[in-house]
């Protein structure tokens, strides 16, 4: 393959995974622009749940991070037969702990919501809510694993589509349920339901004429499933804790620092958001070497650093540019920009390093080397959380706690590096 083609299979992946991406958080935004207008308290309630929400199903995101190296490993080694086998078990995961799920959800929702600190007129109101969006479980776990299903078969547009259209479903009812039919907050909450629920019905049938909806296979195709799930819980642990630790941190600062960390934050998640595209194409792109053309490995995953590395320097450059307009799309409080403004270059200047982190992160999940990602994380997550406890006793205010979301990914960084130099990819 010419490098010319290599570039323009990694935009082929890259560009949709980039849309999809985009798309999918509006689910949550949707739901937060109509609920606003019903008033406080419904607005907390969905706040309360979407939080706990997104917390609890982020256990499994392993469904989809599991199943792309595997389908695309398979389908480079040994063709488009063994890669559905492979779909096929990851569907059935995600149909027995989409039910869990829901199960659970279920039977602790009245917890849950207490545990959350919901109370008085909002508890019942967050409490409904709960109840009526855990049914949406299966079809949530179902959407995860189909997404990785697809990347891992190297196709990109179709979860893009997918996404798309399930997000538009969800703006129309909830505009229908929440006012014309008067049904509030739990509106919302079926609207989410029914537009997911019609996603994954959509990615079974299809996923079915392509021969991954398939019989019942033992238990023990799927134990290296769950094996890299307990490896990935580890790494999003560390990785939620550190960012809640920041949180935490910018509120001791004091209130306008913890509003301009938030707006810090958002735009980085943001940028998170937008190089992850690129770790999707990592993932399914390396993948699919290490099965079709094992020697090719290591130049795929160099091009797609160069790529990462390109991308992130633009970004960093974008945002420096941004400084005196991009904060204030978040914000028109005079403290809380200037405060943004004192934390802008900790934000721009790392990009690059970001980037090639992401990268490298898809590349070993491509590699299926998860209990390494596991470790690396771990160990950065204790590095930012040692320096990020001592910015409220040292003094060194909302910058420092950007400095400790350096010190992540700058080890991040550092751990990656060595395990890529000494790694073998196949």
């Amino acid at each position: 393959m010419r490098l010319g083609e290599l570039d323009r299979e990694i935009v082929r992946l890259a560009l949709p995974a980039l849309g999809a991406l985009a798309v999918e958080p509006l689910v949550s935004m949707t739901d937060t622009a109509f609920v606003g207008r019903l008033g406080a308290e419904p607005l907390a309630a969905l706040g309360i749940t979407t939080a706990l929400l997104s917390l609890f199903f982020v256990v499994f995101n392993f469904l989809s991070y599991a199943t792309t190296p595997r389908v695309a490993r398979s389908l480079g080694a040994d063709g488009r037969g063994a890669a559905m086998e492979q779909a096929g078990h990851a569907l059935w995961l995600a149909l027995l702990l989409g039910l869990l799920a829901t199960a659970v959800l279920e039977l602790l929702a009245p917890w849950l919501v207490r545990l959350m600190g919901a109370g008085g007129a909002v508890q019942p109101l967050a409490l409904g809510y709960l109840r009526l969006r855990a049914l949406a479980g299966l079809a949530i776990l179902w959407l995860m694993a189909a997404h990785g299903i697809y990347r891992g078969l190297q196709d990109t547009r179709t979860p893009f589509w997918v996404t798309f259209w399930v997000n538009a479903a969800n703006v129309v009812l909830d505009y229908l349920f929440i006012f014309p039919l008067g049904m509030g907050l739990l509106g919302a909450a079926l609207a989410s339901v029914l537009a997911q629920s019609a996603g994954a019905v959509w990615f079974y049938l299809n996923l079915k004429r392509l021969g991954a909806v398939r019989p019942w296979p033992g238990a023990a195709p799927l134990r290296p499933f769950l094996k890299v799930g307990g490896e990935m819980l580890v790494r999003t642990l560390s990785l939620v804790g550190a960012i809640t630790l920041a949180a935490a941190v910018a509120a001791r600062v004091g209130t306008v620092a913890v509003a301009a960390h938030q707006v810090a934050w958002q735009v980085w998640l943001f940028i998170a958001m937008s190089v992850d595209a690129l770790a999707i194409a990592a993932q399914a792109l390396v993948a699919r070497y290490r099965g079709e053309d094992p020697a090719r490995v290591r130049a795929v995953a160099d091009r797609l650093l160069a790529w990462g590395l390109a991308v992130g320097v633009l970004i960093a450059a974008l945002l420096a540019l941004g400084r005196p307009w991009i904060p204030r799309v978040f914000t028109d409080d005079a403290e809380v920009l200037a405060a943004v403004g004192g934390v802008w270059v900790l934000l721009w200047a790392p990009q690059p390093l970001n980037a090639l982190v992401f990268v490298w992160d898809g590349i070993f999940m491509a590699a299926e080397r998860f209990r390494f990602l596991a470790a690396a994380m771990l160990l950065a997550a204790g590095a930012g959380a040692v320096e990020m406890l001592l910015v409220v006793p040292m003094g060194w205010g909302l910058a420092g706690v950007w400095w400790g979301m350096i010190l992540i990914n700058a080890v991040r960084a550092l751990t990656l590096a060595w395990g890529y130099w000494r790694a073998r990819m196949v």
